[in-house]
């Protein structure tokens, strides 16, 4: 791709699932300060469908490892002129520090940016919402200790309930199960949470669809707004 005005291309490596990139490719754009289209980030995609599941794979239940499509693919964006990556997928972050050695451009880090997001909030403890991936592989902890901030999972049940709405449903194309979700929600709010994190890309497409409050805290926004400013470009927050 060929680059205009020193900007930075943004490549995203996406697919995981499909419908998380294509709403964070609407997060980025519509977030973008911009009067026309040129004033907009030059972007490239790789949406692979079929990568392996990143839950699937840490639980270890596959033993398909989903860097062997995640490697390859984000080379080729690089060779396609990325010089920044995203992931729109939390799970994926797993595998973070592996892809980051493989790659010779910066790969922002949604988990990360999250908790950042948190503690200028002033939040100390909050809860996670996000796949059995995520919760048992403690990804969110790590970042967590570095900015003394508390990091609440669900109980058996309501991580339950968490994965049935990721899989069953929205994975699936059906609507959430808003009274199952609240529930799941509420019963990390009793244990003095002062906020949630939406972290499952999945989890953010219920943000885009019902009018979820300010106690939720939506990963793909975080993660946004951050490649937004990493291109070089202003948002429509600044």
């Amino acid at each position: 791709m060929e680059k205009s005005n020193n900007a930075k291309v943004l490549g995203i490596l996406g697919g995981l699932g499909p419908m998380s990139t294509v709403y964070f490719y609407e997060l980025v754009t519509s977030f973008t300060k911009a009067e026309r289209d040129q004033d907009h980030i030059d972007i490239v995609i790789s949406s692979r469908a079929t990568t392996a599941d990143r839950t699937a794979f840490i639980t270890g239940k596959s033993d398909e490892d989903p860097l062997d499509k995640m490697i390859p693919d984000a080379k080729r964006l690089v060779e396609f002129g990325a010089d920044v990556i995203a992931i729109p997928c939390n799970t994926a972050h797993y595998f973070y520090d592996r892809l980051a050695s493989e790659i010779d451009v910066p790969i922002l880090n949604i988990i990360e940016e999250s908790v950042k997001t948190l503690k200028e909030q002033g939040v100390k403890r909050f809860g996670l919402l996000a796949t059995d991936g995520t919760v048992n592989s403690n990804t969110y902890q790590k970042y967590c200790e570095r900015h003394g901030i508390e990091c609440i999972v669900p109980d058996e049940k309501n991580q339950a309930r968490i994965m049935d709405i990721i899989y069953s449903e929205i994975k699936c194309g059906k609507p959430a199960d808003m009274e199952s979700f609240y529930a799941a929600a509420y019963s990390l709010r009793e244990r003095g949470c002062e906020r949630l994190i939406l972290g499952c890309t999945e989890l953010s497409l219920i943000k885009k669809n019902e009018n979820l409050g300010d106690f939720y805290v939506d990963s793909l926004d975080c993660l946004a707004i951050s490649t937004i400013k990493a291109c070089g470009k202003k948002t429509i927050f600044d």
